[in-house]
């Protein structure tokens, strides 16, 4: 499994998830995240064993202070945990709105989950996603995923974005679209 087939996985679980006429939008955050397992689990075992190191290294990706921001402001907060969850969230979001965010975090204001996340008061977490190939793994083997069939690396966070990030005015001038939105809640 590379990074391709990962993202058609993803775009399959979603498509499926969209079709399903018994889910409410919005409704089960983690439903992508199920449906991705359930595919994976279908899979060859060295496949759900790549599919771990492959979403890992997605994470890694994402491990980015303007991406944390973001989080910090969509979700009213974000800690190392909530960080991770929120870019699980992210990862069921498809391919395109994941690369859009990671060039430009400030673009996430034009999704629709976020927009409705700013109405609403909702946070925007899926730590389910976390575990896709985890689960799909443990469904199809009724075995745990082995420890050291991936590893965990992320890179140093950009000590240019190293400020509080309850500083709302540096936040309107880093994130201007998503402080609107955000701004006064």
């Amino acid at each position: 499994m590379d990074k391709q087939t990962f993202w058609q996985l993803i775009e399959t679980a979603r498509a499926d998830v969209a079709a399903d006429p018994a889910a409410e939008q919005g409704a089960d955050r983690e439903a992508v995240a199920v449906r991705a397992a359930e595919l994976l689990a279908a899979r060859p075992e060295a496949e759900m064993l790549a599919a771990q190191q492959v979403l890992w290294d997605l994470l890694a990706e994402s491990y980015r202070s303007p991406l944390w921001a973001a989080a910090y402001m969509i979700n009213g907060g974000c800690s190392d945990d909530g960080f991770d969850y929120f870019r699980g969230w992210l990862l069921t979001q498809g391919r395109a709105v994941f690369d859009a965010a990671l060039a430009d975090p400030d673009s996430l204001a034009e999704h629709p989950a976020v927009r409705g996340a700013a109405a609403e008061g909702l946070e925007l977490e899926d730590e389910e996603a976390l575990s896709i190939a985890w689960t799909a793994y443990e469904n199809a083997t009724g075995r745990e995923l082995p420890s050291d069939s991936f590893t965990i690396g992320y890179p140093p966070l950009d000590p240019a974005w190293d400020f509080d990030f309850d500083d709302e005015a540096e936040l309107a001038t880093r994130l201007p679209r998503l402080s609107a939105l955000f701004g006064d809640s």
